[in-house]
């Protein structure tokens, strides 16, 4: 059962980032988004380890911020970024967590909010061991509007 579960999260998640970069997406793909994202969240949470939680969260407010869904998006950055504190995980996931809270505030018009976890998501992106993985977060954080 817990590969079915593995298999069924990656799965979800890739077809998530899939419609997210789809440039003509429809009504219906933004509502399947929506659901391929939590789904994937409900199977890591079957077997998974705070990590994938926090990406799970991370995606799923991802998707709601990319929606226009502030509330939404705050919702689950905020437990995407628990999760990294709660469970000590720095490096990449840390700092997604903070981009992950900037960008609801953005969508949320929140300016002062977004600025301040810009800059901790900055703070933290310069501790990304691996340059690649830091340029990646840094690139990231700079299309919060």
């Amino acid at each position: 059962m817990s590969q079915y579960h593995k298999e069924e999260a990656v799965k979800c998640f890739n077809a998530t980032w899939d419609l997210i970069n789809k440039p003509d997406r429809t009504n219906e793909d933004n509502v399947n988004m929506i659901h391929m994202a939590h789904a994937s969240r409900y199977h890591w949470g079957q077997i998974g380890t705070a990590l994938e939680f926090s990406r799970g969260e991370w995606q799923i407010s991802r998707v709601y911020a990319l929606l226009g869904m502030g509330e939404s998006a705050l919702f689950h950055a905020k437990e995407a970024l628990r999760l990294c504190l709660d469970n000590g995980i720095r490096d990449f996931d840390l700092a997604f967590g903070y981009e992950a809270m900037a960008r609801a505030y953005s969508v949320l018009g929140n300016y002062t909010d977004k600025a301040t976890f810009v800059g901790k998501a900055k703070e933290a992106a310069k501790a990304i061991a691996k340059q690649g993985d830091r340029q990646y977060v840094e690139s990231e954080i700079s299309t919060i509007k």
